[in-house]
């Protein structure tokens, strides 16, 4: 599989980190309580088909990127800078 680095073009992806789905970027505030925070941590829907996960460029330039990815086919959709992912999410 090989992902597009924002920052360093087309790599495999035995250099990047997956770290989640992109919804672990948005923490709930310290001061929640435990129902927000075993939500954020424990509850997800997993549902085959198109997800955007956050991933670490580990073995290149370090970027913390947003990829865009079928979990069926594996195919590769897209990928972004995470700081960019407010914006158009285009691949």
């Amino acid at each position: 599989m090989r992902i597009p680095c924002p920052i360093c073009g087309q790599r495999d992806s035995r250099e990047f980190r997956p770290k989640g789905d992109i919804t672990y970027a948005d923490r709930p505030a310290a001061e929640a309580g435990a129902a927000a925070w075993h939500s954020y941590l424990h509850l997800r829907d997993n549902q085959p088909g198109q997800i955007v996960e956050i991933w670490r460029h580990a073995h290149g330039c370090g970027a913390w990127i947003s990829v865009t990815r079928n979990t069926v086919s594996h195919a590769i959709l897209g990928a972004q800078l995470l700081r960019d992912r407010g914006q158009d999410h285009a691949g």
